[in-house]
């Protein structure tokens, strides 16, 4: 089956296998490491978060530079020695056995992951020609999914023994895929750097494009959908419906198995900045209707009818999913400056990390507080940052010369 998850030989299916590869290990590692470091190490729940939530702020702050760096010295050669890196942090997390010691470890794997993702699209741009790059980001997303399903599952096994040596073993595995994900990226062809920047010329570009930086700030908007799934979305059928506590994986799976089955197809779509915008409006329609389904879950339905009410709305919640990350992949590579993509995708990314940090402090409030009306408004916000993508592009591509 994953044969037919990857793209035709080349470079895309490299990067394609080099995401499956270092997903499995991630799926792993996201299953077990929490409880790791409660259970084993002795750290706190608010320990663990304020030092992932410390190291990825850090990551979204060195993301550039370290994009701006695979710019400069060639992104294959820097996303192999950030998968390393990241190999050597994960590795170190079995010997944390104190606060300090996690938080140091935990910085210096945020900052690399952050750092790889940026390299690695920058060498994916520098590989693939820019009619494919949506194309190739779809099925590298198809992929990352599937390893991580897998990952995940291997991770349960550790969970079941509950045992220091099966959690050390996850940690191991997770450390391995990268060092294997590094060893495919080796073998994809060299992208020679760009010369250093004239003088008097910025050498972070991105730092002064206003229209990307608008563009990166509706897409962290849009990225909430990221903590609505794996973390309100827990709560809310648990605390505020009659569903059953299996429909949070059952949710789960639906998302999971959608973006592996239907990521590529909907990216085919996607041809040019006109077609991602179209795409993206479309996203925002789908991702409130999936709020407004979500808010009628509650109340005094029966069980299967609540469970049927958020099956529906998590399969509207992945197709606009889809949709935007299609679109919005389009958006940030044919928008970056030509040379400067690693820079570029590093300060795109920092928006997702925003999310992701921000997120579950703010959709608890509005949702879990506020029911009914907080679906709604999130739907609403949704919509609206949606919308106004195209005015932002528009005005991005007035800016500069956009190929078509």
């Amino acid at each position: 089956m994953l044969r037919k998850l990857l793209p035709t030989a080349g470079p895309s299916r490299s990067l394609a296998v080099a995401q499956l590869t270092n997903a499995i290990g991630d799926g792993a590692y996201y299953v077990c490491s929490v409880l790791f470091f409660t259970r084993i190490v002795g750290l706190t729940a608010t320990q663990v978060g304020l030092g992932l939530t410390v190291g990825w702020a850090l990551g979204t702050f060195a993301a550039v530079p370290l994009g701006h760096l695979a710019d400069r010295r060639g992104p294959r050669g820097v996303a192999v020695a950030l998968a390393g890196a990241t190999a050597v942090a994960v590795a170190a997390f079995a010997s944390v056995r104190s606060f300090p010691a996690f938080l140091v470890v935990a910085c210096i794997y945020t900052i690399c992951q952050c750092g790889l993702v940026a390299a690695r699209q920058a060498l994916l741009a520098g590989v693939v020609d820019a009619a494919g790059r949506t194309k190739a980001r779809a099925y590298m997303q198809s992929t990352a999914n599937a390893g991580i399903a897998i990952g995940a599952v291997i991770g349960g096994v550790a969970l079941q023994f509950d045992t220091e040596a099966a959690y050390v073993t996850a940690f191991v595995l997770d450390a391995a895929t990268f060092l294997a994900a590094a060893l495919v990226l080796r073998r994809l062809p060299h992208v020679p750097g760009v010369a250093r920047a004239e003088k008097g010329e910025p050498a972070l570009v991105v730092l002064r494009d206003r229209p990307y930086a608008v563009l990166t700030a509706l897409n962290a908007v849009l990225m909430l959908y990221m903590p609505l799934l794996s973390v309100v979305l827990p709560l809310w059928v648990v605390g505020h419906t009659a569903a059953p506590r299996w429909m949070v994986s059952a949710l789960m799976v639906i998302n999971t198995v959608s973006v592996v089955l239907f990521q590529v197809s909907v990216a085919n779509r996607v041809h040019d900045l006109t077609s991602a915008v179209r795409v993206v409006r479309l996203s925002g329609v789908f991702l409130l209707a999936a709020c407004a389904v979500f808010a009628f879950s509650s109340g005094d339905q029966a069980a299967w009818v609540a469970a049927v009410v958020l099956a529906a709305g998590a399969v509207l919640q992945v197709a606009g999913e889809m949709m935007l990350a299609s679109g919005y992949w389009e958006i940030s590579f044919g928008l970056a400056v030509e040379g400067k993509q690693g820079q570029y995708q590093g300060f795109f990314g920092s928006g997702i990390s925003v999310a992701r940090m921000l997120g579950p402090l703010v959709l608890t409030a509005l949702i879990i507080d506020g029911g009914v009306a907080g679906w709604l408004g999130l739907g609403a916000l949704f919509l609206v940052a949606a919308l106004a993508v195209g005015p932002a592009v528009s005005w991005a591509r007035r800016n500069r010369a956009v190929p078509v």
